[in-house]
């Protein structure tokens, strides 16, 4: 009989799956991972954690199986929560459920899974899992789920064949109401609960709360870039090849306080992201402002009226050879090949049809369309079909 560790998070989706593979004749172990308790930073008033651990807990007596709390903070702290704080110094919008997956729940809970006999670990992800024998050894696949709205491939989109091997993913040929009756005929407690909002296992974080706490405020200006702002509108030079046009158009605007003119303060750059519309608390405007800019050297933010300001688009981004990752290692490109992909560079967004262009310093994603607040730090991640192939962090 094969033994998997399912990771209870005390929510309906890691609950299914827990109850699923029980039917499906595995032996099923119950793990809770508790990833948060520096009282130095509070979160919120909420202690969801000791809740969640009781649903969790509820759920596994219900079911019959083995269950126990597995403390992580110590790694949860090393390995997310710093890296957080470091890349929003550098003004960076990191992905911490990204990395939570990769660096705790694959990786750190899959240690602890192994070392307890399982042939498994099994998560509440809705995506699946395929295999292909390609010459003579087993490839994995990682690949959407079918439920359209919940996909949440991306989330996985830096495992490795070696975590592939060992995952399952019970739900992900499943539709969310049917995951949620299945919890309600086997009289399951979370089967009404709402989804949990926040950071990948801490629960109920407010970022900017968050951040304030270790980021120390400092006063800068707001600066509104107008639309016809001159970079905007001088014509593209002539390239002399397909890479020099590549990096041109990777290349974000760069703003001087002269550029635009000053229309509030803020409490800090480094709490903002690009695309952010909420905090501002600028008004008279015809539109609203967003952040098209952040500038956390000189501490400035830069803003632009309306969500179709030039100054969010961009239709190229780069990711450096140290951060491109293939799950697909097979079909990893060599330089100066390309690949027709469809790419998201957040979560729920639609895919969008680009192409990926391998050069000797890394990879260009080129899209088809103009993308909106493409982000540093965050992940672009590139698909075949429902297939995802790769991803890297955008530079």
């Amino acid at each position: 009989m094969k033994r998997v560790v399912v990771g209870l998070s005390g929510g309906v989706d890691s609950s299914v799956t827990a109850h699923l593979l029980k039917e499906q004749g595995y032996e099923v172990i119950g793990l809770f991972m508790k990833n948060w308790h520096d009282d130095s930073v509070t979160i919120s008033n909420e202690c969801p954690w000791l809740e969640d651990s009781n649903d969790a807990m509820i759920v596994a007596e219900k079911l019959g199986i083995p269950f126990q709390v597995v403390d992580l903070s110590e790694q949860y702290k090393d390995r997310i929560v710093d890296y957080m704080f470091a890349e929003y110094e550098k003004g960076r919008t990191p992905n911490p459920d990204i990395l939570c997956n990769r660096e705790i729940k694959f990786d750190v809970f899959m240690d602890i899974a192994l070392k307890l006999g399982a042939d498994y670990v099994a998560t509440g992800h809705y995506c699946r899992k395929g295999e292909e024998i390609i010459d003579g050894k087993p490839v994995y696949k990682l690949l959407a789920g079918k439920d359209g709205n919940k996909d949440q491939s991306y989330f996985l989109c830096q495992l490795s064949q070696q975590q592939l091997a060992k995952a399952l993913f019970p739900i992900g040929e499943l539709l969310k109401p049917e995951v949620r009756e299945i919890a309600k005929k086997a009289d399951l407690i979370t089967a009404e609960k709402k989804d949990s909002q926040g950071l990948c296992f801490i629960g109920k974080v407010r970022l900017p709360e968050f951040l304030q706490q270790k980021l120390q405020p400092k006063e800068g200006v707001i600066v509104t870039i107008p639309a016809d702002f001159s970079d905007y509108t001088k014509p593209a030079p002539k390239f002399e090849n397909k890479e020099v046009e590549l990096k041109y158009f990777s290349t974000k605007f760069s703003y001087n306080k002269e550029d635009g003119k000053v229309v509030g303060k803020h409490q800090g750059a480094h709490y903002f992201t690009k695309g952010q519309r909420k905090g501002l608390n600028v008004g008279g405007t015809k539109e609203a402002l967003y952040v098209i800019e952040t500038d956390v050297v000189e501490n400035v933010i830069y803003t632009g009226e309306g969500k179709n300001h030039t100054g969010l688009y961009r239709n190229v981004l780069f990711v450096s050879n140290e951060e491109i990752h293939w799950i697909r290692e097979d079909l990893a490109l060599e330089n100066g090949e390309t690949m027709q992909v469809e790419a998201r560079i957040r979560y729920r967004q639609v895919l969008e049809k680009a192409t990926l262009h391998k050069v000797e310093s890394g990879l260009y994603v080129e899209f088809e369309n103009k993308q909106s607040a493409i982000q540093e730090g965050q992940f672009v991640a590139w698909y075949l079909n429902d297939e995802l192939l790769g991803s890297g962090v955008i530079s």
